[in-house]
């Protein structure tokens, strides 16, 4: 059964063929001229991209600084809420053994 895979893999194969029979019929010249134009859009490409990476980290830098400005704005209590959610493990875990440790002395009263 002939499915897309199959085709595309003729379609690009065929093409490359093409593209291999017209470079090589084409002048020392020609090679040159169309390899460096290769190079340009490639080295323009690669500075797209760079310039796209640094305005993305600038992006969500920006917007991580925002967020939480105006999770503050909004939510006034949020930073010593997170600081509670997320902060240390040790201070809860101290208070969770000293729980533990006074429901086991009411036990042992009962």
């Amino acid at each position: 059964m002939v499915n897309n895979k199959h085709i595309a893999t003729f379609i690009l194969g065929a093409l490359a063929g093409l593209a291999a029979g017209k470079y090589t019929s084409m002048s020392d010249e020609e090679k040159e001229k169309m390899m460096n134009n290769m190079k340009e859009k490639a080295n323009k490409l690669k500075d797209d991209a760079t310039a796209s990476a640094e305005q993305a980290k600038d992006y969500f830098s920006e917007l991580a600084t925002k967020g939480m400005d105006s999770l503050k704005e909004h939510f006034p209590g949020a930073e010593k809420w997170m600081q509670d959610l997320f902060g240390n493990k040790k201070t809860d875990t101290a208070a969770t053994d000293t729980g533990a440790a006074a429901d086991k002395a009411t036990d042992a009263t009962s």
